[in-house]
């Protein structure tokens, strides 16, 4: 019996002794790897709040002495401020129009029996330039002018028979009034001839002539269109925000993209009323006499009501919406280091990509490049 005891003290023994060994092993294959994760978690944590620590510690000894510790500047541009004129304007976009630009049509019926013109001729005014068949109206005329020669003899007889107490005075008063009603009867038929020539009303240019010969023409009907290329004015519609802006002579630049001109011209007239759709009103400039403009070209206008002779003005880019305060940074030297300053500023107004400032100064490096992201004496170069 002592020997069957040793015999299983001894097997609980190895039994022991290699669950042990067991465990250990199992302990020594999971904890370093885990011991690694954790503290390489850690390291990366303290590395953090270091690098998190230094660079405030940096950033402070920098604004106290900047020239005691070496300081990683952010690269930027820069304008020097100074004062200049600044336009207040409205841009928009217009089209040329002819003051004089006149479609032409008959006044009576008729076949077309001349054409006079061709497109393109430089016309007077008071030029014909179609005819129409007025054959009948020539005869009746020649034939009312043979009685009216007839009725001015009778009426001259009667009217010396009459200065000599001759004869009644019914002979003469009638004399009279045959005679006086044929030259009414003459002078309209001329003037139904004269229906039968189309001319034109103004000096200009023969843009398009649609008539031709042999062709009826009725009253009303276009014959040809006449333009006066000297007398151009471009037309353009505005919104109604700037209705008591825009004046009579406000000053406007025009450019025409066909000619690769811009040109200078002043408002010749505005208009008073409001359309209802497009919420605009519409603004007329008289355009100077050049020989390349033609009717239905589009002009990019901009339009300048107010002028500032001499104010601070930047980029608009480069004011910033910071904690519901515009915001320029400026650089400026702190010892041997240059650094950004923060200006809070105050928009004036806006136009071309400009704005109008004030809480600058003349003289003032206003940062046009690398301005994101600054802070109030970070460290910078140019």
């Amino acid at each position: 019996m002592k020997l069957n005891f040793n015999m299983n003290s001894n097997i609980y023994t190895r039994l022991s002794v290699l669950t042990v060994i067991v465990l250990l092993t199992a302990c020594s294959a999971t904890t370093p790897e885990d011991d690694k994760q954790s503290r390489l978690k850690k390291l990366k944590e303290e590395q953090a709040s270091l690098s998190k620590e230094i660079k405030k510690l940096e950033d402070e000894v920098a604004k106290a002495n900047p020239d005691s510790v070496a300081v990683k500047a952010k690269e930027i541009a820069v304008i020097d401020l100074a004062p200049r004129s600044f336009d207040y304007s409205i841009q928009t976009q217009g089209s040329v129009e002819a003051e004089d630009n006149i479609m032409l049509s008959a006044k009576s019926m008729g076949a077309v029996t001349a054409v006079y013109v061709t497109e393109g001729q430089q016309i007077s005014k008071g030029q014909a330039l179609v005819q129409l068949d007025n054959g009948v109206i020539k005869r009746t005329i020649e034939a009312m002018k043979a009685q009216l020669e007839l009725a001015t003899a009778v009426y001259n007889r009667q009217k010396n028979l009459w200065d000599q107490k001759i004869g009644t005075e019914v002979q003469y008063l009638q004399a009279k009034t045959n005679k006086e009603n044929l030259e009414r009867q003459v002078e309209s038929m001329k003037e139904q001839s004269d229906m039968s020539t189309i001319t034109s009303p103004i000096n200009g240019t023969v843009d398009e002539l649609i008539a031709k010969v042999g062709e009826n023409l009725s009253p009303g009907m276009p014959a040809a269109r006449v333009i006066n290329s000297s007398n151009l004015k471009l037309k353009a519609n505005v919104s109604e925000a700037y209705v008591t802006n825009i004046k009579k002579g406000n000053k406007v630049l025009i450019n025409i993209p066909e000619l690769k001109k811009e040109l200078t011209a002043q408002v010749s007239f505005v208009g008073r009323n409001i359309d209802p759709l497009s919420r605009t009103f519409t603004v007329e400039i008289k355009l100077p006499s050049l020989a390349d403009l033609r009717p239905n070209m589009t002009g990019l206008v901009k339009v300048i009501f107010h002028s500032e002779a001499s104010t601070i003005v930047v980029p608009i880019n480069v004011v910033q919406d910071v904690n519901k305060e515009k915001v320029v940074y400026i650089a400026e030297m702190s010892g041997k280091q240059m650094v950004a300053r923060k200006r809070v500023v105050t928009v004036d107004a806006v136009y071309d990509n400009l704005a109008q400032v004030q809480g600058l100064k003349t003289g003032d490096k206003v940062i046009t490049s690398g301005y994101q992201g600054l802070n109030d004496g970070q460290a910078v170069k140019l």
